[in-house]
């Protein structure tokens, strides 16, 4: 058993990981701005990453945590997830913190890292400055309800019939489920061979994000027609996304400029260290829309209950 405080603890992957931690058998600490309102798993306390001195309350007693905070709707993310890092990594440093894990984003490092991809690195670098071994997941597109980077995918086939995008739909990315991120998550915490390590995650499947988008279609039984712009710029996409998403200007712009990159697994050793099979792309969509479908249902069901009270 580790205590262990998990950062973004309300967050896409906090909220299934700390359920996750509990189940096997860990005590967890759940960070978060608003520990009054948290009704997920663990036991909630109070913390916010631009407050070192919440860090030091939230981290103290516990023997290892989970970084799982970003600032993307943020014009100076960069920045703002820089000096975050730094206080966290000062603050596990003071508490006596004996492994960060730290969920990023892949890319070769040899690449024109986009903006958002250089920094995740940069963060991976700086939780490991103050001396506490950070055991660093690297995924790509992460497939789950609520997460943003499969919202816009989502969002993209269900509301439009056809549409002109650039060149980054023929990049290529290796995305993975949801379910299969928190169980590598999971699966590191006490494993000695991945102490201080980078791993690559991600899915069985090697997809261009235009395989992504007609995949989906076809799941739904859509018909999707898509027109190459090859001159359509990433300011005019992040544009173009907020029309039709619920995806910001700001994140969108980060997000497009990732798609530049290619994402894809170099190195499989986390096979070896966390060993399973992990779910193909069809079924980690089917899940996802399932667990939207669950989701809509039970607050359907909060609201005709609250108007029957």
């Amino acid at each position: 058993m580790v205590r262990v405080l998990v950062t973004g603890a309300s967050g896409f992957v906090g909220s299934r990981l700390a359920p996750a931690l509990e189940e096997a058998g860990h005590e967890v600490r759940a960070m978060t701005r608003h520990p009054d309102s948290y009704s997920g798993a663990g036991t909630a306390v109070q913390g916010d990453v631009g407050d070192e001195a919440s860090l030091r309350a939230a981290l103290a007693d516990c023997e290892a945590a989970y970084y799982l905070v970003h600032s993307l709707d943020s014009a100076d993310f960069q920045e703002k997830d820089a000096k975050a890092a730094r206080s966290f990594a000062r603050a596990a440093a003071d508490a006596g913190i004996r492994r960060i894990v730290y969920l990023g984003g892949l890319g070769n490092d040899s690449d024109d890292l986009s903006a958002h991809l250089r920094s995740r690195r940069q963060v991976e670098r700086l939780l490991g400055e103050t001396g506490v071994p950070v055991t660093a997941l690297r995924a790509g597109i992460v497939v789950g309800h609520g997460g943003v980077s499969w919202e816009m995918t989502r969002q993209l086939v269900a509301h439009l019939p056809a549409m002109v995008t650039p060149r980054w739909v023929h990049t290529r990315t290796q995305p993975i489920a949801i379910a299969d991120v928190v169980r590598y998550l999971v699966g590191v915490l006490e494993a000695p061979e991945a102490e201080g390590r980078a791993f690559d995650v991600g899915g069985p499947e090697v997809l261009e994000y235009l395989e992504m988008l007609t995949r989906v279609a076809e799941i739904q039984g859509r018909r999707l027609l898509i027109v190459p712009v090859p001159l359509l710029s990433p300011k005019l996409s992040s544009y173009w996304l907020s029309l039709v998403t619920d995806v910001d200007v700001q994140t969108g712009r980060s997000l497009i400029d990732s798609m530049t990159n290619e994402v894809v697994v170099k190195d499989d050793s986390i096979r070896r260290v966390v060993p399973f099979e992990p779910m193909p792309y069809d079924e980690a969509v089917l899940t996802a829309l399932g667990e939207r479908a669950r989701a809509r249902r039970d607050a359907r069901g909060s609201k005709t209950a609250g108007l029957a009270g």
